[in-house]
């Protein structure tokens, strides 16, 4: 099966070691420091491979982050921000900027950082499970759970987090709200797809199809639109692959709405319809042709060699021969000059981000604990430095391989998830 998807590479990060030497000056202190330590290699392994399990993945993912909330909130009776919030400086590459670091000494940065590469991991693991020879209902359901889980943790990252940041970074970092947004949308997209092969495979009536399928190519239309205020040389690619699935969209949406027209007796807008979406199906393999031959961030996906993408070419000239062949014997009617307006908002099947809940302060932090951590031995007092990107690169991250099963698949739709 062709790649599917569109995934850009997950985010580099250097080493933390939480080494605080007197800061930390007692065992309780010095405990928690190596546990964050640990917990963050441990999750950072686990999330450059996209075949372990979520159970697994969640499990490390909530433990490093209930650490290291210790160090966004007091934890003794004061409350509010947490005094160690500065102490520690943090590393991390971009998922569009190469090997060059941004670095900034703040945990809510780090918090930013791990969050975007668990919400990267789980559209990576909806990927590997896409890709699969044969795919169960129940993992169908897990591919659109995983696909809502990143849109609903980018959300987070998004709303919660990149506003706290003391330092801004550059255009097209992971922090600018631009490319959050594009992630959001493109997750919810992407679940919205399965939702649409499910809806085509139990047969349901073509306008709820077409709506679907219209609301879906809205969605990659917004996250392409996010990406177009960026440098054309970073997001380019990006913006082919997006644009490309938002034509292939409308061309299913106009050829599901040409079924209900045809079904109402209206030939001619049916016959114009679906010329309107043969012509967007040949858009979306121009772009593809496109896509495939551009250089940039991610790994390129293949979808116009996919079953899935072919086959709505061969339904729409099928359906459209048809319509033609019918009106000229039994309808007379004229085929409209402007195509028709598309069903409105779907009333089912939309899906939304899944909203994410920070976990609470692991029970390690407690007032003693937080106490034990002194200030008054930390460089400038623990107060926030000023921050820079580092000319210094880190290595990426050799992400676990994605087994494409290369079996044609034999349904409706010609998509393995149904």
């Amino acid at each position: 099966m062709a790649h599917w998807f569109h995934r850009n590479p997950i985010k580099a990060t250097a080493p933390a070691t939480f080494n605080l030497g007197s800061v930390a000056s007692d065992g309780r202190a010095t405990k928690i420091c190596t546990d964050l330590r640990e917990a963050r290699k441990f999750v950072l392994d686990l999330l450059s491979d996209p075949n372990n399990t979520i159970t697994n993945v969640e499990t490390a993912s909530l433990k490093y982050l209930s650490l290291i909330h210790g160090f966004l909130v007091a934890t003794d009776e004061t409350g509010g921000e947490s005094k160690i919030r500065y102490l520690c400086r943090f590393k991390w590459t971009n998922t569009l900027l190469g090997g060059r670091a941004s670095a900034q000494q703040d945990a809510e940065f780090e918090v930013c950082g791990i969050l975007m590469n668990i919400a990267l991991w789980y559209t990576k693991h909806a990927a590997k499970i896409a890709a699969s020879e044969e795919v169960s209902m129940d993992e169908a359901k897990e591919v659109h759970r995983c696909l809502r889980s990143a849109a609903g943790i980018f959300t987070a990252v998004k709303e919660q987090h990149i506003g706290k940041l003391i330092s801004k970074d550059v255009s097209c970092a992971d922090t600018d709200t631009n490319i959050i947004s594009a992630y959001i949308s493109q997750s919810v997209a992407e679940a919205q797809e399965v939702t649409l092969v499910r809806a085509i495979e139990l047969k349901h009536n073509s306008g709820l199809v077409s709506s679907i399928a219209s609301e879906t190519a809205k969605l990659f239309k917004e996250s392409d639109g996010y990406l177009a205020k960026l440098d054309p040389l970073k997001v380019d690619k990006w913006r082919k692959y997006l644009q490309l699935k938002c034509a292939f969209y409308t061309a299913y949406a106009y050829c599901f709405h040409g079924q209900t027209l045809l079904t109402a007796d209206k030939c001619g807008e049916a016959i114009r319809s679906l010329r309107e979406s043969d012509s967007f199906f040949n858009k979306a393999k121009e772009l593809g042709e496109v896509y495939n031959k551009m250089k940039g961030a991610g790994e390129t996906a293949r979808p116009t060699d996919h079953t899935f993408f072919r086959r709505l070419g061969t339904y729409v000239k099928t359906t459209l021969e048809k319509c033609e062949r019918e009106n000229g014997f039994i309808y007379f009617q004229k085929v409209p000059e402007e195509p028709p307006e598309l069903e409105l908002k779907a009333t089912y099947g939309l899906a939304s981000p899944q909203e994410f809940t920070f976990p609470p302060v692991n029970q390690q932090w407690t007032p003693e604990s937080y106490a034990a951590f002194d200030l008054t031995k930390a460089p400038n007092q623990g107060k926030p430095e000023p921050t820079h990107a580092e000319d210094e690169k880190i290595q990426s991250v050799k992400e676990g391989d994605i087994y494409h099963s290369s079996k044609e698949q034999k349904n409706n739709s010609g998509c393995v998830i149904s």
